[in-house]
């Protein structure tokens, strides 16, 4: 691995490097720009979904006594789901490079949590609570066999 603090570089994935008590600490390469915007006004005047997320506690029942998990993340989800073109003005947002409108949900508006489990589980009707569970971005695959 080498010596602590040691990094190899690599064209995406993970770094690992190791620290001063011979740790292993895994770090995210840094690929380019990830934007973040404040939509809290905007929220506060969104009429809100309540889709409800699933229990934790429930979905962990579920998943006890499984001989085999996959944990997928659904890296860049959001994204997936189109935002209606009336509607993609109110995620205009300014920044050294110009004014720009998401075309596709990012995340911080109040509804894309329960927008995407309500995709999501429609995709998924037939595995969710039997061979998949879906929370947020995140998926998991269990069973007992392949």
């Amino acid at each position: 691995m080498g010596q602590p603090g040691t990094l190899r570089t690599k064209k995406g994935g993970f770094t690992v490097v190791t620290n001063e008590e011979n740790e292993l600490i895994p770090t995210r390469l840094v690929t380019g720009w990830r934007v973040c915007i404040d939509y809290r006004k905007l929220n506060e005047a969104t009429r809100k979904d309540h889709f409800p997320l699933s229990f934790m506690d429930q979905m962990i029942e579920r998943l006890a006594g499984n001989e085999y998990y996959c944990f997928l993340d659904g890296f860049s989800g959001y994204f997936q789901i189109p935002i209606d073109p009336l509607d993609q003005e109110k995620t205009t947002f300014t920044c050294p490079y110009g004014m720009f409108a998401y075309r596709r949900m990012p995340f911080g508006l109040c509804n894309a949590p329960g927008r995407f489990q309500r995709c999501m589980l429609a995709i998924f009707h037939d595995m969710v609570e039997k061979t998949m569970e879906v929370f947020m971005d995140n998926f998991l695959v269990f069973g007992n066999s392949f």
